[in-house]
């Protein structure tokens, strides 16, 4: 299978398939390696470090909505361990 540097999946799915999915992705940064796969390729994750996650909820009129966002650097940042030298 060819590598990606994208993957985008849409479906409709009852609750179960997408607690599955949710399992899946949860285990995935357990083990600090994700892998999404269909018939156009493979793209591998490998999370560390901190993790950066945002989850917003929203309740319209006609469509209620929940969006859960993950990100991190592929090579954390390190920083300073020292503090700044200040006079005053």
């Amino acid at each position: 299978m060819k590598s990606k540097t994208e993957f985008k999946h849409e479906a409709l799915l009852d609750p179960a398939d997408i607690q599955d999915v949710l399992k899946a992705i949860s285990k995935g940064l357990g083990k600090g390696k994700l892998e999404f796969s269909d018939d156009k390729g493979t793209l591998s994750l490998g999370p560390q470090g901190l993790l950066y996650l945002k989850v917003s909820a929203s309740d319209g009129d006609d469509r209620q909505q929940v969006d859960i966002k993950l990100r991190w650097e592929k090579k954390p940042k390190t920083l300073n361990k020292k503090p700044p030298k200040i006079e005053g």
